[in-house]
């Protein structure tokens, strides 16, 4: 819960920042500057302490009042209005990006086969990394929504469909931004903030039809942020409902208040606060529950939760898998993320 709670704090900022530069889509001040050093500048300004009290606690208030109603009433509708309008605008940009210019070189970097990059035990660890925090296996919003499914919902068939879809929406957005910045002859290996931020609004200024397409990328962009915060605030709010006794509004309310004033406080200083839950608190939870779902709970009672809702019976694949390779793994993934300073 404290790391899920930490996680959504840091998001905060973030999604306040994509918040501002979708409302700038609409007004212009997000294609304002003229080069790449004054869209570096502009990113600079908003991302230093206090430089975006504005925007944040405007995203914030949102998400609450979201949450407010509850799962089924607020984050499930929301989400379901969302998720596929997110498919579908980068689905359209992805498409329109395919007949630009330049676009080729884009492909050619994501699907080329580099024998050195294979080689390097580093590209593994990395995949690691990314497979672990892009799949939440790190955090507990995955348990806290899998306690409002259907008892009917096979849990199984489910998992493998959240892998899909989770390497799909990453693959949809690595057909828009590479391209892009293929088209406009930028370095293909920028990252970071600075790539969302900063290269990726440059590059929309210099395309044919930028000034919509830079509206609809922010716009699903934080259609994406927002339900992502959603997830990781509503594990610590469940908490407090389960074991405090507190009604919907008033653990959404406390939780507000905490997730404000931190979040605010830590603009300045985001990316450490990001990469200590990320390296530690996270895969360091993850591992405590995946030793207690697996190996302390007794009688199979995990089997037999994720067993309901399942005609067909689970393999003896099942306990090794839990046991050891998932708890192996997140041991590693905690262990390498030290020695690397982060890994996802």
């Amino acid at each position: 819960m404290l790391g899920a709670l930490a996680l959504a704090i840091g998001y905060s900022v973030v999604v306040g920042w994509i918040l501002k530069y979708m409302i700038g889509t609409f007004t212009g001040s997000t294609l304002a500057p003229e080069s790449a050093e004054e869209f570096g500048g502009a990113f600079g300004i908003m991302a230093d302490s206090f430089g975006n009290n504005f925007w944040q606690l405007l995203g914030l208030i949102l998400c609450f009042v979201i949450m407010t109603a509850g799962i089924a009433k607020g984050i499930e509708k929301v989400c379901k209005v969302l998720m596929p309008l997110f498919f579908l605008m980068f689905l359209g940009l992805a498409i329109y990006l395919i007949f630009q210019p330049g676009s080729l070189a884009g492909y050619q970097y994501i699907f080329r086969i580099d024998p050195d990059a294979i080689r390097n035990p580093m590209t593994w660890v990395y995949a690691l990394g990314q497979a672990f925090f892009s799949l939440s296996l790190a955090g507990n919003g995955t348990i806290i929504y899998g306690s409002y499914l259907s008892e009917k919902a096979d849990i199984v068939n489910s998992a493998w469909k959240v892998a899909l879809f989770d390497t799909l929406a990453a693959m949809l957005a690595a057909l828009v931004i590479i391209p892009a910045m293929a088209t406009a002859g930028q370095e293909l290996t920028s990252g970071g903030p600075g790539l969302l931020f900063i290269y990726l609004p440059y590059i929309f200024k210099g395309i044919p039809g930028g000034s919509v397409l830079v509206i609809i990328f922010f716009v699903a962009v934080f259609f994406a942020g927002l339900t992502s915060l959603v997830n990781l605030y509503e594990a610590p709010i469940s908490t407090l409902q389960d074991y405090f006794h507190l009604k919907r509004y008033q653990a959404v309310g406390l939780i507000g208040v905490i997730g404000i004033v931190v979040s605010i406080s830590i603009q300045g200083i985001v990316s450490d606060w990001m990469d200590f839950v990320s390296i530690y608190i996270c895969p360091l939870g993850a591992g405590m529950a995946g030793i207690m779902f697996f190996w302390v709970l007794k009688d199979k009672a995990f089997r037999k939760a994720i067993q309901t809702g399942r005609e067909k019976k689970i393999g003896g694949w099942l306990e090794p898998m839990t046991r050891w390779i998932f708890c192996g793994l997140t041991i590693v993934v905690f262990i390498l993320g030290i020695c690397f300073h982060g890994i996802g």
